[in-house]
């Protein structure tokens, strides 16, 4: 069997690949609004992968977890039943216990859905903590994005 995609980080942005499926949609046939999250989810989780960093490894090595702060969103334009969408993720500003991440989801051309987020870094007992140091390194090296507190109209 093979293993699904995990994208690829290419001028400072992760891409993931991935299509609408008949559960992703409401009765209308788009794409419910909720599920972009999850699609988000699965865009910010490949790109901690291809780092070498990801949820599983992170828990298991030091009991850390990343955890959304805040989510803003912005709806642009449906996606339908059996399209390909393509998952872009950039990492902001990374911060001490913190981090920033823009992403998109895109259809050719057409910007889909925008959402910018603040991670954070927590212990089991929900408390922030500082960034490992090798984490802080990997996603420094692909950060491009600027910090910023909304989502441009």
């Amino acid at each position: 069997m093979s293993a699904p995609s995990t994208g690829a980080i290419a001028e400072g942005a992760h891409r993931l690949a991935v299509r609408v499926y008949y559960e992703d949609t409401d009765a209308a046939g788009i794409v419910y609004y909720a599920n972009w999250l999850r699609f988000l989810e699965r865009g910010r989780t490949e790109l901690l992968r291809s780092l070498g960093h990801d949820h599983a490894g992170l828990r298991a090595a030091s009991g850390l977890n990343w955890v959304v702060r805040r989510c803003a969103i912005e709806y642009l334009k449906p996606a339908r039943l059996d399209e390909w969408v393509e998952i872009i993720t950039r990492i902001g500003e990374v911060r001490g216990a913190s981090l920033d991440m823009l992403q998109e989801a895109q259809r050719g051309p057409d910007t889909l859905v925008r959402a910018e987020l603040a991670i954070a870094c927590v212990d089991v007992a929900g408390r922030p903590v500082r960034l490992p140091a090798e984490a802080r390194a990997a996603m420094s090296r692909v950060a491009s994005t600027p910090r910023s507190r909304h989502i441009p109209l």
